[in-house]
C-alpha cells in the first residue's frame, strides 16, 4: 500500500534542503520502487504570509493524514516582530503537540570523513555515536501557566513553568531505553534534580522505568555537567534521555562535536511511530538563497522516516550508504570543506547523493 509523504519546506533554507531531500526519495521512487506519494504545504512565516498563521489548517489536516512529515526550517527576522502567538516557531511548536510527537531521536554521529572538522581533537570526537532522546510536548516550552505581567510597582516580571506528568516522563524513558537495547544498552538520564522538584521527579520515574530493564546500565547526570562532559569526553554517552528544554540545549552542543549542524537529521516520533523528520538546525536566514545550504542533515533525515515510519530499513541504508560515498568524493558544502576537499553548492551535493543512489 503506497504511504503518504507531507512536504514542509517552511522557511529561509528549508526550501532549498527540502528541495534536495525530494530528489531522493523520487530517485527511490523511480529507481528502487519505494510506493510513495509526497504532498506540500506550508508551515512558519511562509504560511503566515499567505494564510495569516504559522500553521494553517490545512496544513494540520494533511499532517493528520500523512504517514510521515518532511520538514524543512522555520523562522526568520522577517516574522521576529510579530506577536509571539504567530511567530513561524509557533508552526513547528504546534503541529509536535498536535500530532502527538513526543520523542525527538537525535543522532550526534561523526563520519570518519569529517574528523578534522570537528572543533575537537580527532582523538576525542573520533567514532561518535551518540542518541539523544529529547521530550518533546512537554515541560517549560508548553507548561502553565507563563507570560509577561506587570507587577504594582510597575516592573515586569516574565514568567514559565517547568511541568512534567509522571506519565510523560515513563513513555519518553522507555523510548530511550528500548533504542539502548538495540544499541550498547546504557542509558544516562540527565535532570537538575538538585535544584528543580520536576527533575527530582523526573529521576525517580527514570529509575523505576529502568527496573523493567535490567540489561541497559542507567546513569543519572546533571544537565551542565552533562554539557561539561559532552564537550571533555563524548564518547562515554551512548543514549541520552532528558527534558524538552535541556536536549534542545544538548543537541546542539552535541552537533558542533560532528563538524557542522548540516550533518544531523532528527526524527519526532508518536506512540505508533508515526514521525516528522527534519534537520536540526535552523533556517539559516544570513544564507539563505544563496545555494550553500548543506542538505546532507535533511536527506538523512530521509533515511531515519525510511528506517522509523516506513519499515524500509535496506532503503534507509541505500540512502546512508550514498551520502558516504559523496563524502568519499571529497565533496563539501562550505560549512564542513576543508584544505584538500572540493567545495559544492546545495544543488551539488543533492545531485551527488542521487548519483551515488543510481549506481548502486
Amino acid at each position: 500500500m503506497s504511504k503518504n509523504i507531507l512536504v514542509l519546506p517552511g522557511d529561509g533554507i528549508g526550501q532549498e534542503i527540502v528541495t534536495e531531500a525530494v530528489k531522493v526519495l523520487a530517485c527511490l521512487r523511480d529507481d528502487y520502487g519505494l510506493d510513495i506519494e509526497m504532498d506540500e504545504a506550508l508551515i512558519g512565516g511562509t504560511a503566515y504570509d499567505a494564510a495569516g498563521h504559522p500553521l494553517p489548517e490545512a496544513t494540520l489536516n494533511l499532517a493528520r493524514e500523512a504517514d510521515a512529515v518532511l520538514l524543512g526550517a522555520v523562522g526568520g527576522p522577517k516574522w521576529e516582530p510579530l506577536d509571539i502567538s504567530v511567530r513561524p516557531e509557533k508552526g513547528l511548536l504546534g503541529i509536535r503537540k498536535e500530532l502527538g510527537l513526543f520523542a525527538n531521536l537525535r543522532p550526534a554521529i561523526l563520519y570518519p570523513q569529517l574528523a578534522d572538522a570537528s572543533t575537537l581533537r580527532p582523538e576525542v570526537v573520533s567514532g561518535l555515536d551518540i542518541m539523544i532522546v529529547r521530550e518533546l510536548t512537554g515541560g517549560i516550552y508548553f507548561g502553565q501557566p507563563r507570560g509577561v505581567r506587570v507587577l504594582e510597582n510597575g516592573e515586569k516580571e516574565g514568567f514559565n513553568t517547568l511541568i512534567y506528568k509522571e506519565s510523560e516522563v515513563d513513555r519518553i524513558v522507555r523510548v530511550a531505553m528500548d533504542i539502548a537495547m538495540k544499541r550498547n544498552k546504557r542509558v544516562c538520564s540527565v535532570d537538575k534534580a538538585n535544584v528543580l522538584e520536576c527533575t527530582e521527579m523526573w529521576r525517580e520515574v527514570a529509575v523505576k522505568v529502568g527496573a523493567d530493564y535490567p540489561e541497559v546500565e542507567l546513569s543519572h547526570m546533571y544537565v551542565d555537567n552533562a554539557a561539561m562532559q559532552l564537550v571533555r569526553a563524548p564518547k562515554q554517552f551512548d543514549v541520552m534521555v532528558t527534558t524538552n528544554m535541556f536536549g534542545d540545549i544538548l543537541s546542539d552542543c552535541a552537533s558542533m562535536l560532528t563538524g557542522s549542524i548540516g550533518m544531523l537529521p532528527s526524527a519526532s516520533l508518536d506512540e505508533n511511530g508515526k514521525g516528522m523528520y527534519e534537520p536540526i538546525h535552523g533556517s539559516a536566514p544570513d544564507i539563505a538563497g544563496q545555494g550553500v545550504a548543506n542538505p546532507l542533515a535533511t536527506i538523512l533525515s530521509v533515511a531515519m522516516m525510511l528506517r522509523y515510519s516506513l519499515d524500509e530499513d535496506a532503503m534507509a541504508d541505500r540512502v546512508e550508504q550514498a551520502v558516504n560515498k559523496t563524502l568519499d568524493q571529497g565533496l563539501r558544502t562550505p560549512d564542513i570543506y576543508s584544505e584538500g576537499t572540493r567545495k559544492v553548492g546545495t544543488e551539488a551535493m543533492g545531485d551527488a547523493v542521487v548519483a551515488a543512489l543510481r549506481a548502486g
